[in-house]
């Protein structure tokens, strides 16, 4: 396996995302009191918001982002003014979410895995890709008889399979993470990567065995509506969990090209992705359609109006809406167009992206 597949067909992102971090890897071999990122934390600076920023998230009425370096900004004014978090790390950071107004996770290269419960203000590590190979092969030693008794072939490719990352350490990224409360949650990452916490980060479970994914794809995305969840990755994965027997099976969808994202609601889930692909179910992702954009361009980050109009932004700046449950989208009228790598609603009628030049507040029509 080669991390650097992971660029390939990811959000606008992955392209900046490796441009910062070959910048910072030549900076730190010129610096003789060079440290790990994962041991370095996250330095101040005044131009955080500014730089690249790569997820956002609500939590409660404040905003939280996370990009380079271990930068994570918060705003309480719907992104009219930033203030930076104390962060324990330098790594690049690519998610955030937060399942309340003071719980959160952040994750990002180096298989970190980061917490707050101060709604962003302080975070601290929970997991990196240094314990992440070790935990595991553990894991998978430990359950070899378990699931040797169903498929010996698989259980053995499972435990070689997590030998590979720990033998990698750190190298992967995690993409994406979600939690359904301040214990249970999920994050995901490259070749497949699936960790699941039931303890609030105290402890992660693989899933490599518990994910129809055998050519062992990047995982974009991963999000829970209403009482399912779901995980989008690349060409056409689309996955769903089968809350009966805790594993996720692969849905069949029209499209083939990488997914980044997924929304919606109980009336309709939505996923979208390069080539300015839609699709929507309305039947908990048993039979989608593709929806017509008339964009050609990566479409990277949704968001919505609470049980609204549903939001979704491309790589280079277009702003899509729609008010009918996704059956339909239009392009909204925006004050200048900013390359989005994320983007979340906030007060006053207003639309936040983050992405390479930093966070923007756009006033919505």
């Amino acid at each position: 396996m080669n991390a650097k597949r992971v660029t390939t067909g990811c959000r606008l992102l992955a392209l900046a995302i490796a441009a910062c971090a070959a910048t910072w890897a030549v900076q730190a071999a010129a610096d003789t009191a060079w440290r790990d990122a994962l041991d370095t934390p996250a330095m101040k600076s005044p131009l955080a918001s500014r730089a690249l920023l790569n997820g956002l998230a609500n939590a409660g009425s404040r905003l939280v982002a996370v990009g380079q370096r271990g930068h994570i900004v918060t705003s309480d004014d719907a992104g009219k003014s930033w203030q930076q978090a104390q962060v324990p790390v330098s790594s690049d950071l690519v998610a955030v979410a937060f399942p309340d107004a003071t719980n959160g996770w952040a994750v990002g290269h180096d298989g970190v895995v980061l917490q707050t419960t101060d709604a962003g203000l302080t975070w601290t590590r929970r997991l990196d890709g240094r314990q992440v190979g070790d935990a595991m092969v553990q894991y998978y030693a430990r359950e070899a008889d378990a699931l040797s008794a169903h498929d010996p072939k698989r259980a053995a490719a499972l435990l070689e399979e997590a030998r590979r990352f720990g033998v990698q350490g750190a190298e992967n990224p995690l993409l994406d993470v979600w939690f359904r409360d301040a214990s249970n949650g999920f994050v995901v990452g490259a070749f497949g990567l699936v960790l699941h916490t039931a303890d609030g980060g105290g402890h992660w479970e693989p899933w490599l065995h518990a994910v129809d994914n055998p050519k062992g794809l990047h995982l974009y995305a991963v999000r829970g509506i209403g009482s399912d969840v779901y995980i989008a990755g690349e060409q056409g994965l689309l996955l769903k969990l089968d809350r009966g027997d805790t594993r996720f099976r692969a849905l069949e969808t029209p499209y083939k090209g990488t997914l980044f994202g997924v929304t919606g609601h109980a009336r309709a889930v939505i996923a979208h992705g390069l080539r300015g692909t839609v699709l929507r179910s309305t039947d908990g992702g048993r039979n989608w359609q593709q929806i017509p954009t008339g964009l050609q361009v990566g479409l990277t980050a949704s968001a919505q109006e609470a049980d609204r109009r549903i939001f979704i932004v491309s790589q280079a700046g277009h702003v899509l809406a729609s008010s009918d449950d996704g059956a339909s989208f239009a392009p909204v009228p925006v004050e200048r167009a900013v390359p989005a790598a994320a983007v979340a609603t906030a007060a006053g009628g207003r639309l936040v992206i983050a992405g390479p030049r930093g966070a923007q507040s756009l006033s919505l029509p």
